[in-house]
């Protein structure tokens, strides 16, 4: 999965992590986003949360991170994303920990 992965801050805390999944998949699955298939969302809590994204294909992660802007909108209120890569890879254990 190296070089798959990007994270990603920004988003509001407030929101339910299943429609924080449901927001980014659909705003990093458009290709004006420079996005594409994706094969995992998993939203962590913390302050603040984040979200890691792995996509099917790395060259999909690296699109994404050479878009500046990434702006999420959630009715009328957007967003502005920090979109970083992710490194290291999650195994089930630590999503559980987090």
């Amino acid at each position: 999965m190296a070089g798959r992965t990007v994270r990603v801050r920004g988003f509001p805390a407030e929101l339910p992590p299943d429609r924080v999944a449901d927001k980014l998949t659909i705003h990093f699955l458009r290709s004006r986003n420079g996005g594409g298939d994706i094969a995992d969302v998993r939203v962590l809590p913390g302050s603040p949360p984040c979200a890691l994204i792995v996509f099917e294909a790395p060259e999909v992660a690296q699109r994404i991170l050479k878009v500046k802007n990434h702006v999420l909108a959630i009715g009328k209120t957007q967003y502005p994303l920090e979109v970083t890569p992710h490194a290291a890879e999650l195994s089930p254990d630590e999503v559980l920990r987090g």
